[in-house]
């Protein structure tokens, strides 16, 4: 099965500041519904791999007793302890899943929110599994955008992007003829027992936040565009604004955990 990507550490360093401000969150109930399954308790620990700005690491804080939120991008940290690190429960630290250790200690929980595909995915399931405790789980983190008219804006702005988003070739793209999906890993691995939980939402979105959105992105991050990232802010405004509503646009997204426990 292929290997994911090539390792490049600060891929996201300029994407950094715009995560947080474009990335549609993960929803509350969805959080709920994924703790709630795999049985989180105070006592527990979770380790939030490919932690980015802190989202996941945040939101599981008040039900665990410890998170350690680890990332390879030290602007990405930064963030994430500037947002998230005022309660006291996270850790930060420096580190991608090539740093996988049993000395990192016992989680109930791994999550990982939009970062499974950037890694050797069989090899850190691998890793992973002497590193959960009996009962625990992988929890893989996504969002989607549904194909619903309220969405119909999204042609436009995905042609837009597709536009100025640069070659990556250590990067197997999404729906390419190569690209496996996280499903075949987990049946491949000691997590074998998989199940998906999602919640759809109606929310609205803001003309500056597509443009966060764009820019948060590896192939259209600004040192990746260099130049060109101003001129696809201002493309994205020219063709949304007539599309919005006092700057803001309808959105429905889908946010979903794909679950991985031991099938035993």
């Amino acid at each position: 099965m292929a290997v994911s990507v090539e390792f490049e550490p600060h891929r996201f360093r300029t994407a950094a500041r715009h995560y947080l401000a474009g990335r549609p969150a993960y929803a509350p109930r969805l959080i709920e519904l994924v703790a709630r399954g795999v049985g989180l308790a105070a006592k527990d620990r979770v380790l939030d791999l490919g932690c980015g700005p802190g989202m996941l690491a945040g939101a599981f804080e008040p039900l665990v007793g410890e998170v350690l939120a680890v990332d390879p991008e030290p602007e990405m940290l930064r963030i994430a302890e500037a947002e998230y690190g005022g309660g006291g429960r996270i850790v930060f630290r420096q580190g991608s899943s090539f740093d996988l250790s049993p000395a990192w200690g016992r989680f109930r929980l791994v999550t990982m929110g939009r970062s499974f595909h950037w890694m050797d995915r069989a090899e850190t399931l691998r890793r992973l599994d002497a590193m959960i405790e009996p009962g625990g789980a992988v929890a893989l983190f996504d969002s989607t955008m549904l194909d619903l008219p309220e969405n119909g804006w999204s042609t436009e702005y995905r042609a837009v992007v597709r536009r100025y988003a640069s070659a990556d070739t250590n990067h197997v793209r999404h729906r390419g003829p190569e690209w496996v999906r996280h499903e075949a890993f987990l049946l491949d691995s000691a997590f074998n027992a998989v199940e998906q939980v999602s919640v759809i939402e109606r929310r609205t979105v803001s003309v500056q936040q597509l443009v966060d959105r764009a820019l948060s992105r590896s192939s259209t991050a600004p040192d990746r565009l260099g130049d060109a990232a101003p001129r696809l802010a201002e493309e994205i405004e020219v063709a949304m604004r007539p599309l919005a509503m006092d700057g803001i646009l309808p959105e429905v997204v889908a946010t979903s955990a794909l679950l991985g426990r031991r099938g035993g």
